[in-house]
C-alpha cells in the first residue's frame, strides 16, 4: 500500500522545518501526530438503541474503521441511565488511516461547513494535544445527505508528541489546520 501524501509531506517538508524552527537536537525530537480519535456521544441510546447503531455506522464509513462502543461509568437516574448502557462510540486512528483522515478533514470536510471562519485554537490542553468538536457529521464527503435521519456531532482528538501547545500549534498549521487567526496583543 502506499504511504498516505501527508505522511510523505511530513517527512519531506514539516520535519525538518520544525526541526530548524524550534532548534531540536535531533529527528526523534521533532514533534509527530501519534493518534486521531474520533468520540461520539449518543444520549439518545439509552431509549433507542437504532439510534446509536446508525451513529455507529456513520462513524464507520467516515473514518474507515468500525468503532468500539463505549458504556457509561455510571448510573444516572435522572436520564434513566444504568451502568454498562452502551451510550456512545469512538475510534482510534493510527498510521496512514490517520494520515488520510486529516487530508480529507482538512482539505474536504471543514472547507464545506456552513459559514466556516477557522477552527479556533482554544483546544489545546497544555501538553500538546488538540480537541475539536463538529457540529455536524454531514460535512464529510462519504455521508450521504439523502439517506440522512438525524445530524450529530463529533469530538476529534488529536494526540502528538510535542513538549507544548506552540510546538503543537506549529504542526497542526503546518498539515493545514485552518486555525482562526491569532491575535498578537
Amino acid at each position: 500500500m502506499a504511504e498516505a501524501r501527508l505522511y510523505t509531506q511530513y517527512k519531506q517538508e514539516i520535519a525538518p522545518k520544525m526541526l530548524k524552527d524550534f532548534d531540536l537536537g535531533n529527528v526523534m525530537a521533532v514533534p509527530r501526530i501519534q493518534k486521531v480519535i474520533i468520540n461520539v456521544g449518543v444520549g439518545e441510546a439509552v431509549s433507542d438503541r437504532k439510534r446509536l447503531d446508525d451513529v455507529a455506522a456513520n462513524v464507520a464509513l467516515i473514518t474507515g474503521q468500525k468503532p468500539v462502543l463505549t458504556k457509561a461509568r455510571k448510573s444516572i437516574s435522572n436520564f434513566k441511565l444504568r451502568e454498562g448502557m452502551p451510550i456512545g462510540c469512538k475510534v482510534t486512528l493510527r498510521r496512514s488511516k490517520m494520515y488520510e483522515f486529516i487530508d480529507r478533514l482538512v482539505n474536504l470536510a471543514l472547507p464545506r461547513t456552513r459559514d466556516f471562519q477557522g477552527v479556533s485554537d482554544k483546544g489545546f490542553d497544555g501538553r500538546g494535544n488538540f480537541t475539536m468538536g463538529i457540529k455536524e457529521h454531514a460535512i464529510f464527503p462519504e455521508i450521504d445527505s439523502d439517506k440522512m435521519d438525524q445530524i450529530h456531532g463529533l469530538n476529534i482528538t488529536f494526540v502528538t508528541t510535542a513538549q507544548n501547545d506552540e510546538q503543537a500549534y506549529a504542526l497542526l498549521k503546518s498539515f493545514g489546520m485552518p486555525f482562526v487567526k491569532r491575535n498578537k496583543n
